[in-house]
């Protein structure tokens, strides 16, 4: 199984940006989580074509089976 924490923030054009952190550390601590979310907003490091980020807005942990098939 594949984990993903996924952060989800509001944009200055109120539109919603994510970034995904692959392997994260379990269990999630909401708020380091949320710690680090305004930390990324206070930096300004990152925007999009919809504006910086201006607000956290959730954060998820997402669980991916995959089932491989081998043909030769």
């Amino acid at each position: 199984m594949d984990k993903v924490l996924e952060l989800y923030f509001l944009t200055a054009d109120e539109k919603t940006a994510k970034i995904q952190i692959e392997d994260p550390i379990e269990p999630v601590d909401e708020a380091a989580v949320r710690a680090a979310m305004n930390e990324i907003i206070a930096s300004k490091a990152f925007k999009n074509n919809a504006g910086p980020y201006v607000a956290a807005k959730e954060a998820r942990l997402v669980e991916t089976t995959k089932t491989t098939y081998l043909f030769s």
